[in-house]
């Protein structure tokens, strides 16, 4: 998901999606453990994906106590 992206979604709908991805990036996680999965970047895309969910709702928080 691309930064553009995020900043257009609403702070509920980033809410929803950043527990969407984690449990995207847990199934990943449990799966590759199990057996390797065929791409393994994957793990990796999924995990920045939500980082950048998570600074886009925290930088909100945080501009939101500033006013």
């Amino acid at each position: 998901m691309k930064q553009v992206d995020i900043k257009q979604l609403s702070t509920s709908d980033l809410r929803e999606r950043i527990k969407e991805e984690k449990s995207v990036l847990a199934k990943l996680k449990l799966n590759h453990a199990v057996s390797p999965i065929e791409n393994p970047a994957k793990i990796t895309y999924s995990r920045k994906t939500v980082a950048r969910l998570q600074t886009e709702f925290r930088s909100r928080e945080l501009a939101e106590a500033k006013k």
